[in-house]
Order: structure tokens, then sequence, then C-alpha cells
């Protein structure tokens, strides 16, 4: 971020300093790791190889929340034909169970951070997954529009709480070197999963398409058994010898982490003096700047037209007379490659620089879109609608998973 000088610094003051420390570590394992004394060079290698693998498995199981909110995202647009005629649905009532997703999203992310602090990382992650293997059953075997929307409801606080642990939990476990990698799997997983619910949902029925839904939950709750909670939280509750276990895990068995560990327990105790401020601290004027930019970038991607374009793509092509299969399909292969080419160019290109591209070919996308509707309405330029239509829809969603869709989650915990 450029710009007024409070933008380049962090909120907490004590942040710079410690992240200087952290990599003080030759493997950023924290502290002075062997690697000041050459005979111990191999030994320390093993350990951040061990180390790194703790790491990336931690992350793996982690960012099966981003995948499954990418699912609960992506079902309703490839099933919405299907629960309409099975069900007998309106398109009034449809819209209903489609924007209910949402609604669950704002209450369970309300609560996230204060369940977070409660239950612990893993604990959270354990409930959320709990909701929404819930709302999949519900709509599994839901005979009418109650228990889809209670399903929906359910699948939405699960993925709200899930969006706030799960990058927080990669954040907290992952070196600082490597951090900015990690935390782009959470977008990552989210486009995947989106995708893979447009590919599939092509090729099974809405309750099958249900039922795999539950298979990312039920892989979650099972690799969370194997993982180390988050050594920031075990530090923040007093849990000592926990803290100590899980650092030690995570950055090697011969790791030094004496120097990270020490690094840790000065930032929990400067953030538990910050809490005693409460939120007035935020209300400062040289805080005035990262705020409105990371609140305001949240704003412009969630009223940016992501749900409208997600949730009735099939819907989109069916009005515009083009194949609803063969458009999901192509919109699928397009996200995928949109959110491998984001997280391949975050660091290389910027944030600054995606975000502009992305928001551009978003507007792009909705002028297109709306375009060919124009024309529609006008019966005029018939033979151009349906090209128009798929243009605006890929120009869109591939835009959007090019930056908006991530970049603001990473600006936030920047600024």
């Amino acid at each position: 971020m450029e710009g007024a000088g409070s933008a380049n610094q962090p909120l907490l003051s004590g942040a710079s300093r410690l992240d200087e420390d952290e990599e003080s570590g030759a493997c950023h394992n924290g502290g002075s790791v062997a690697a000041s004394v050459p005979s111990s060079s191999s030994s320390s290698s093993s350990s951040c190889s061990s180390g790194n693998s703790v790491v990336l498995f931690s992350s793996l199981v982690a960012v099966c929340g981003s995948y499954v909110f990418g699912n609960a995202v992506g079902y309703s647009s490839p099933a919405e034909t299907g629960i309409m005629d099975d069900l007998g649905l309106s398109l009034a009532e449809y819209s209903v169970f489609g924007s209910t997703l949402t609604i669950g999203a704002m209450v369970g992310a309300v609560p996230s951070g204060r369940v977070a602090d409660l239950l612990g990382r893993r604990g959270a992650m354990w409930l959320s997954e709990l909701f929404c293997i819930t709302g999949w059953l519900a709509i599994l075997f839901a005979k009418g529009t109650w228990w889809l929307d209670a399903g929906r409801l359910l699948m939405g606080c699960g993925i709200g709480l899930l969006s706030y642990v799960v990058p927080v939990y990669v954040a907290e476990i992952a070196p600082k070197n490597v951090r900015g990698v990690y935390t782009s799997l959470n977008q990552l997983m989210i486009g995947l999963g989106k995708a893979f619910m447009f590919l599939i949902g092509s090729l099974v029925s809405w309750r099958v398409l249900a039922l795999i839904g539950t298979l990312p939950c039920l892989l979650q709750l099972l690799g969370l058994f194997f993982i180390p909670e988050s050594p920031r939280w075990l530090a923040k509750v007093g849990r000592e010898k926990e803290f100590e276990a899980a650092l030690q895990r995570l950055r090697g068995k011969n790791a030094n982490i004496s120097q990270e560990a020490s690094d840790i327990k000065d930032y929990m105790e400067h953030l538990r003096r910050m809490s005693e401020d409460g939120i007035t601290e935020l209300l400062q004027a040289k805080y005035a700047y990262p705020l409105i930019v990371g609140v305001g970038l949240m704003i412009i991607q969630q009223c940016g037209g992501l749900n409208g374009f997600v949730f009735y793509t099939s819907v989109i092509f069916e009005a515009a007379g083009f194949s609803t299969t063969i458009g999901t399909v192509i919109a699928a292969v397009v996200q995928i490659l949109s959110t491998t080419l984001g997280v391949l160019l975050i660091d290389k290109s910027g944030r600054r620089p995606l975000l502009l591209v992305s928001a551009a070919g978003g507007c792009l996308g909705c002028v297109f879109t709306g375009l060919s509707f124009f024309l529609q309405d006008l019966h005029s330029g018939a033979e151009l609608v349906s090209s128009l239509v798929l243009v605006g829809v890929l120009v869109f969603l591939g835009s959007f998973e090019l930056g908006m869709g991530g970049i603001p989650w990473i600006i936030m915990s920047e600024v």
C-alpha cells in the first residue's frame, strides 16, 4: 500500500518490531536457529523440512474450510433447475433459498472472533463444520422450502465462522517468509470449491451434489485431530506448555524457538493491553486511512455483484439463450485459471495493480451483461445477446477471482 504514511504502518505499534524479530531466524522459526553454527547445518535443514511439512499439512487441513465455503457459494446455481422442478419452488422462493446463505454468513461472522477466542482455532473450525454438515444434510433430505432454507441458513452460519478462523489460523502458524503464500491458499480453495460445484453440478442431481458437499467437511473434521492448535492462541489463554509444544512441532523438533516464543508472548501482552482500551483505540485520527482502505475494500467486495453472478449463473445463461451446461463449465474453468493466476501474481505485481485490474474487469463484465439484456429488451442484435452474456459473465468472474476476491482480506491484515 502506498499513500498516507499511516497506511504503511501496522495498526499495532509492536507489530513491526515483532516481525523484524521473526526474520532473525535462519528458517524463520524464531530465534537464533543453528544457522550461525556451521556444524549444525544438516540438523537445522532437517528441522526446517520437518517444520515446513507440519505447517503445510496444517494449512491444507485448515483451508479445507475455504473449500467448503466455495462449495456452499457455488451450489445454488447448478442446483437451481433441479430443486425448482422437484420441489415445485417459484423463482421468488428459490431466490430466498439462495440469499439465506448470505444472511447466515452475517450471523456466523458477527461472533466469530469471540468463538475463536473461546474455543480455540481448531474448536471453532470443528463447530463451523458441524453447522455445515447439518446444513448439507437438511438440504439433502429436504421435502419443502423450510428444510431448504434452514439448511442454507445453517451452512451460512458455518461459512461465516470459517471465513474468519481459517485465514487467522493459517497466518498464526505460518513462518513470516511464506505467510503470504499460505494465506493466499484461502482464496484459491474458495475459487476451486465454487468451480468444482459448477463442474459436478452439471453432471449429477442436486441431492447428490449436496451429499458431495459434506465430504470436504468430514475431511476437515478428521484432519483436525492431527494438527496442532495455534501457538498464539495457546499463549493468549496462558497454556504455556502446550504453547511451546505446538510451536516446536510447527518449527521442527531441533529448532530453537526461544526467541519466537518470547516475541509471541510479548505480542500477546501488547494485544491484551490494547483490548483494555476497546474499540475507541481504533477511532484515532492516525488510524483513519487504514480503516477507510480496509473497510472500503470489503464493502466493494461484498456489494460488487458477486452473489448475483454466482448464485444465478445458470439463470443468466438460460435467459440469454446460451447453454447452461456449457456456460457453467466454461465459467468454472475460468475461475480456476483466474484464481491460480492471482495467487501466482500477488507478490510479484503487487496488491494495487491486481485490485485495479480486477475492479475494472468486474465493471466491464457488468456492462457487457447489462448491455446484452438491454438489447434483448429492445429486440435488437439478438445474435449478439448470448455472446455478450457469456463474455460478461466470464469477464466478471475471472476479474473478481484475480484480485477482488482475496486481496481485500490480505490488505485488511497488512494495513
